[in-house]
């Protein structure tokens, strides 16, 4: 099974003014192009058993792959996995997107965080804050529980067993042609544009 690189559910300027066309037709066409790219290179390699895996089965039984391809998987799968969900988890201003969560996500979220209010601000603390290039997220443990946690470089919360339903690529290229190194502007304007409706759905999954 080649892995493939996902379309878009909205235009490279649907994201506008809070992510800039040309951020997104890199980040995506480019960016995510290569990550799917060397991760079929590197599965050439392996078995077939492993190869013909999903990318986020890939990712959970990371630490039982054969040590060699163990890096590559990380890296390039794990580029792969977070560049596909971090595309799922936006929608443009313009159809809905942004805003404060409702249903099942907003309870979800008062019942572990106090609270959106307290929620958005343990997030952002861990946005801003992570040194060097990485992910924030929100996770979900195997009893509902929902945490916040970063991880860096192309790690996945998948890998410790941890389900995520929402998360912010703050990787320089993510931000840098529009907000230079104001990254706090970039994950300000990112709420702006968040599908809590496909967040959501991923909680229920």
């Amino acid at each position: 099974m080649r892995h493939e690189l996902p379309k878009l559910p909205y235009a490279y300027n649907a994201l506008e003014p809070y992510i800039d066309t040309q951020t997104m037709e890199l980040h995506h066409s480019k960016h995510h192009a290569g990550y799917v790219d060397k991760l079929n290179a590197a599965l050439e390699k392996v078995p077939s058993e492993v190869r013909e895996k999903p990318v986020d089965e890939l990712i959970r039984s990371l630490n039982d792959v054969p040590d060699e391809i163990r890096a590559p998987l990380r890296n390039f799968g794990g580029g792969h996995y977070n560049h596909s969900l971090f595309w799922t988890v936006l929608k443009p201003s313009a159809q809905g997107g942004g805003g404060e969560p409702e249903g099942e996500i907003a309870k979800a979220i008062d019942r572990d965080f106090g609270a959106f209010a307290s929620f958005k601000e343990e997030f952002d603390k861990i946005a801003t804050s992570l040194f060097g290039s990485g992910y924030a997220w929100l996770v979900v443990d195997d009893s509902g529980k929902l945490s916040v946690l970063p991880t860096q470089n192309q790690d996945c919360p998948l890998t410790n067993g941890l389900r995520p339903i929402l998360v912010i690529d703050v990787w320089e290229h993510a931000y840098y042609l529009k907000y230079q190194n104001r990254r706090p502007e970039y994950v300000a304007a990112w709420w702006n544009i968040i599908d809590w409706e496909e967040v959501e759905n991923k909680l229920k999954v």
